[in-house]
């Protein structure tokens, strides 16, 4: 925008020019003198009423006072000569949304007729209380007015916004007295500078409170509010199914035999959803435990079985951070199978051990004992991998599990011949074999027979 020392310049050398005397008018306003502003504004359309420029200074400058009648006029009569310009336009909208938020709609107002109405101009009594600020106070005065108690800080607190700790600041220089007497090198009174800007303060205060109540804000904040709240059902929603598609699609890349691409998508996900609240993913504590368990599952099937281990123990520290029993079960399941992968039966056995309490199911509990006596007959005890293989047998009963029950009969029938209980061995495999031929598994037959 222009500035004033250009504008002065400007009229200097085309004296009374209109568009130097808008331009000085729009820079007198954006340093508050509204008075000086006024009158560039109107001495822009003394020759020229139709004059565009001049006509939305005058009509702004009404609006910044407090004015907003006035400045609704002004704007319909630069709207009605030049209704291509959007400012017009804008300038009514606000000024009769000020006018609303001040007095109340057209049809909540009842008037009688109870003879002569008298109409004051506020714009004359903006101009007196300008007058008034430029009158310096005397000392008796200045005493006077720091003893004034702010009224109602916090209503004053929700008009000024960030401007409120400047005046608080100015305030409290006010207390200064070696410094209010004190003077500037260019001989003003450090007191007069802070009461100006501590009566401009208070003149943004009171155009701030006729243009937009604090009901006014009040109900303009429970309508944003109102709007937001099904904007939010929906984004969450969205979040939801997004996450849930995505989900889905990892578990079909990790049992179509592509690891490595369920791997990618599980780790991008899960750095989505670390930067969601909680309130976008309510459940974000179990979906990033599942993430992890994936993507740790992932990295066992691509042979990263140190990278698979230390995804599961994550799993595992976070699900007992967050206290989420399901996922600390998760957790010590998928780390027993990578011990044993890399062949540390014992850590196998002492994990899955600590995992017993938590199996829910009797086909959980199947698998758990059943892996636990596999890891017992790796390390040639024999009666310990009987003992849990018959627990297995017993819980795959229970389940109705056929080919468990084949794995189980098995698995005590190899610790029997380990433990030279030849004729047990022999009856278990006949019994392993029978259940073999029932799900017609060719390959276990054969392994029997053998």
């Amino acid at each position: 925008g222009p500035s004033l020392p250009a504008a002065f310049q400007a009229l200097k050398l085309r004296a009374g020019d209109k568009h130097c005397l808008a331009a000085r008018s729009k820079c007198h306003l954006k340093l508050g003198d509204t008075e000086n502003s006024l009158k560039d504004a109107e001495a822009s359309l003394q020759n020229n009423k139709t004059f565009s420029k001049g006509l939305y200074q005058k009509a702004e400058t009404l609006y910044i006072m407090g004015d907003f009648e006035f400045a609704l006029v002004f704007y319909h009569r630069g709207y009605s000569l030049c209704p291509e310009l959007q400012k017009f336009r804008l300038g009514i909208e606000k000024a009769q949304e000020a006018i609303i938020n001040c007095i109340g709609s057209p049809s909540s107002v009842k008037l009688e007729n109870k003879g002569d109405l008298c109409f004051i101009s506020r714009q004359a009594e903006s101009k007196k209380a300008n007058q008034k600020l430029q009158i310096k106070p005397t000392k008796d005065q200045r005493k006077t007015k720091k003893q004034e108690p702010v009224r109602n800080p916090k209503t004053e607190r929700e008009l000024l916004g960030e401007l409120y700790a400047d005046k608080a600041y100015l305030e409290k220089l006010l207390k200064d007295e070696d410094l209010m007497e004190s003077s500037t090198k260019q001989g003003t009174k450090v007191a007069d500078l802070v009461l100006s800007g501590i009566s401009y303060l208070d003149t943004r205060r009171e155009f701030w409170q006729q243009q937009k109540p604090l009901y006014a804000r009040e109900r303009e904040r429970r309508l944003r509010q109102q709007r937001w709240i099904p904007d939010k059902t929906r984004k969450l929603a969205e979040v939801g199914r997004s996450i849930v598609k995505s989900m889905e699609d990892i578990q079909q890349l990790l049992a179509g035999g592509c690891p490595e691409g369920g791997c990618r998508k599980a780790e991008r996900l899960l750095k989505t959803i670390q930067r969601c609240s909680e309130d976008e993913v309510p459940n974000k504590g179990e979906l990033l435990g599942n993430l992890l368990s994936c993507i740790g599952n992932a990295q066992l099937e691509m042979g990263r079985t140190e990278a698979a281990l230390q995804s599961h123990r994550r799993a595992l520290e976070f699900g007992r951070q967050r206290d989420l029993p399901d996922a600390v079960s998760r957790a010590l399941g998928n780390m027993g199978r990578v011990y044993a992968r890399i062949g540390k039966f014992q850590r196998a056995i002492d994990t899955w051990e600590e995992k017993i309490p938590m199996a829910k199911s009797s086909l959980e509990k199947t698998w758990l004992f059943h892996e636990i006596g596999r890891c017992y007959l790796e390390l040639d005890n024999a009666e310990a991998a009987q003992n849990y293989g018959q627990k297995s047998l017993q819980a795959s009963d229970e389940e109705g599990d056929v080919e468990w029950q084949l794995r189980a009969t098995v698995l005590v029938a190899q610790a029997q011949v380990k433990l030279k209980d030849y004729w047990s061995a022999i009856r278990n495999l006949e019994k392993a074999l029978e259940k073999a031929k029932l799900v017609h598994d060719e390959a276990a037959q054969r392994a029997v027979i053998a």
